[in-house]
């Protein structure tokens, strides 16, 4: 009987955890983040590019190993104590390492050294770990990828993909030459080159049988080596022993309901998808009788989720949508990859922690690590983790209640972040992550990202309302908060409409009520698309009543850089709208940005001048602006992420000395206090690195303050946001 984990059950299960006293219950946390850079020599190009892809650790559980593709190299971290990790240096390895595992004191290393795909190549290298030097290599006889070692370390598995090229024949199979199982047999670590064999897997597929293209290897306790063949939609299990094939089956299809198949700015979980073939890359052993398998897709498939099979090929358990509709509730659904493969499942861990046997699923794209518990039945999703931008390879090492997760993207040529090696720790406290998810209605979840204004409810104490800026241009949408529940929770999707339909060329930046039920918006044009820079107000329906223009004489010199938050400072014909305009305009000075203001009874524009910090590196800006008692509070922050980050302050200037200057004219600079530096809570909110983008602060009705963070989408970011209480006590 296929046993099927309802969307129902997987939230409750996530709803009761939380419940659970703190003293009570055991969790993953994330406690630090290694940036793969620091591993570079002293005289290298601090811009080089790095990757950390399949992760190991030494048998002691002191030290990491990792795969570095774009540097050609293996690294090396001391994580003695794994608070604090500590660089060791990477060891360049003659060609692409696509894997690494450790036998007592060697790495093994699957390195690609292809002349180009028509002509795979590749060699197993061992290395010595005390001395970081490469000992001795075997010819693969093609192009490896995944590596394994059987638990006696007795042998080795190694995937040969000689993948296919996507830019010949569109891609399509046959390519010749065919992939294979290569098995290598072990002594003390090193590999006899001598006992190669090579395990055929031709003729077994339904899809492009003669051309099988091997993915990832897993071994069982019994020395029984599952395989995947990715673009052939196929698991074949292996004796170590003899190499004979001993079963094999289609990984299958699935029927996906409720998923969002289109990359065009909104987030809908109404499509559905039938028979999509799971083309799984990572397989992992739940045991020795059962198979989880990662269902990333690669050539004309990838459901979404992942499935566990019996090593008949019976289906136990398929995850379909449910645990990416889990990840959408975190904000981490990655839009623009909605037409491919969604979150795209991706690598797979397993382990026992505490007596209880966990697995863990890798989402490439969603940049998020699922907490599995394994029942034996349908698994239970206990938590879901950040883990930094693209996580591709995960170790465990439960002698020291750790979790390690390889993140291979490196942003930084485009002032993103590096690639991170993060590491939780399993141990008694509360969940750290997420600090901010939404509900579920009809069955779907509320998606969300990219936040970029927020403002607190006049009636209710922990509620706030939040804005997301135009990386979702086709469903610009006001999200209703409800800080009193830990953690937050987005309860209601208010889509801004004009004339019914949802309004197109806006991007929120900041919002603030009305005075009567509805808000006024500020939205940052770009007149590179046709957006334009302007105010509008909307009613608790979202519908929009009016749209004000700016003046011609504030558009002189704009740049995309408008307006970045908005806020109200009086009632009736006396309220005035402050308006943050992000960076320098015009003639503006370098360093001074202005504050503008409109009051809409009026319709009077005018503005003041605020002085910026000086960056160190790259730019700053403003990122909201909210009014509370006698002050204006406003964000000011750089551009900068990870140790490169300076400034994330709060600054506010008395409501009593905002007397603006018309525009075009002499206007007059405000003095600005210093209130709160967010650096400290960002580094320690859940022990990632340093987030960019800090852009909503608001009071609720109560008086407490609140943060976020906008996680652009999860477009080239960790998706990681951060909602909290920001701590201003002593502040008059």
């Amino acid at each position: 009987m296929t046993i099927r984990f309802s969307r129902v059950a997987l939230t409750t299960a996530l709803l009761a955890s939380a419940a659970i006293p703190a003293q009570a219950e055991q969790v993953f946390n994330r406690i630090a983040a290694f940036a793969v850079a620091d591993n570079l020599p002293k005289d290298a190009d601090k811009a080089t590019k790095t990757s950390a892809e399949i992760i190991t650790a030494t048998e002691d559980g002191m030290e990491l190993i990792y795969s570095d593709s774009p540097y050609g190299a293996i690294g090396f971290v001391d994580i003695t104590d794994p608070h604090a990790p500590k660089p060791l240096g990477a060891l360049k390895i003659g060609g692409e390492p696509t894997s690494v595992a450790v036998a007592g004191a060697k790495a093994l290393v699957a390195v690609n050294t292809s002349e180009s795909k028509q002509k795979p190549a590749g060699k197993l290298s061992v290395v010595d770990i005390a001395t970081k030097k490469e000992e001795a290599s075997c010819d693969l006889g093609g192009q490896p990828d995944s590596i394994a070692l059987s638990h006696d370390k007795t042998f080795a598995a190694i995937a040969i993909e000689n993948e296919r090229d996507e830019e010949l024949n569109d891609g399509n199979l046959p390519q010749m030459p065919a992939g294979d199982l290569v098995i290598v047999d072990l002594k003390d670590g090193v590999a006899d080159c001598g006992s190669i064999r090579h395990v055929a897997v031709t003729g077994l597929a339904e899809i492009a049988p003669e051309d099988p293209e091997p993915e990832f290897v897993a071994i069982n306790d019994k020395g029984e080596i599952a395989l995947t063949l990715q673009e052939n939609n196929h698991i074949v299990i292996i004796d170590g022993k003899t190499g004979t094939v001993r079963s094999h089956f289609s990984a299958g299809t699935v029927d996906l309901q409720g998923i969002d198949t289109k990359s065009n700015g909104a987030l809908k979980f109404t499509d559905k998808q039938d028979a999509r073939k799971r083309e799984p890359d990572a397989v992992k052993w739940l045991g020795n009788d059962r198979l989880v398998v990662a269902n990333e897709g690669d050539y004309e498939g990838g459901s979404r989720g992942f499935t566990i099979f019996d090593t008949t090929g019976k289906i136990l358990y398929e995850a379909g949508s449910s645990f990416e509709h889990e990840v959408a509730r975190l904000g981490h659904y990655p839009e623009k990859r909605s037409k491919a493969k969604g979150i795209e499942p991706e690598g797979l861990e397993a382990a026992t922690f505490g007596g209880q046997p966990y697995f863990f699923v890798l989402a490439e794209r969603a940049s998020v690590v699922g907490v599995f518990k394994d029942t034996g039945g349908a698994p239970e999703l206990m938590q879901i983790l950040p883990s930094g931008i693209s996580p591709e390879g995960a170790v465990a090492i439960p002698g020291r209640n750790l979790l390690v997760t390889a993140n291979e993207a490196d942003l930084r040529e485009d002032g993103g972040a590096g690639a991170h090696v993060m590491l939780y720790e399993y141990a008694e406290g509360e969940k750290a992550y997420p600090t901010l998810q939404s509900t579920m209605v009809d069955d779907a979840p509320i998606g969300w990202g990219a936040l970029s204004g927020l403002v607190g409810d006049a009636e209710k104490d922990g509620t706030f309302y939040a804005v997301s800026d135009s990386f979702y241009s086709m469903q610009p949408t006001i999200y209703t908060i409800d800080a009193t529940k830990k953690p937050a929770e987005i309860t209601r999707a208010l889509v801004v409409k004009r004339e019914g339909q949802p309004a197109q060329k806006l991007d929120l930046e900041g919002i603030t009520l009305d005075g009567k039920g509805g808000f006024w918006l500020a939205s940052e044009g770009d007149s590179a698309k046709l957006v334009p820079h302007a105010l509008y107000n909307v009613n608790e329906k979202g519908e929009i009543k009016k749209e004000i223009a700016l003046p011609a004489e504030l558009l002189q010199g704009e740049t995309r850089f408008g307006f970045e938050g908005i806020t109200s400072v009086g009632s009736g014909a006396e309220q005035t709208l402050w308006m943050a305009v992000q960076r320098e305009w015009g003639t503006d000075e370098k360093g001074f940005v202005k504050l503008v203001s409109y009051k809409p009874e009026s319709k009077e524009w005018g503005a003041v001048r605020y002085p910026l910090d000086k960056a160190d590196k790259g730019w700053v800006g403003l990122s909201e602006i909210t009014a509370h008692g006698d002050y204006v509070y406003i964000i000011e922050r750089d551009n900068q992420i990870g140790d490169a980050a300076r400034i994330k302050k709060l600054y506010r200037v008395a409501i009593a000395n905002l007397k603006p200057g018309k525009i075009g004219g002499e206007l007059p600079v405000v003095n600005k206090e210093e209130v709160h530096d967010f650096i400290p809570d960002l580094k320690a909110a859940t022990n990632g690195y340093v987030l960019d983008k800090l852009e909503g602060f608001a009071f609720d009705k109560a008086g407490k303050a609140y943060a976020v963070t906008d996680n652009d989408g999860v477009d080239d970011s960790s998706g990681e946001t951060l909602f909290f209480p920001v701590n201003l006590e002593g502040i008059n």
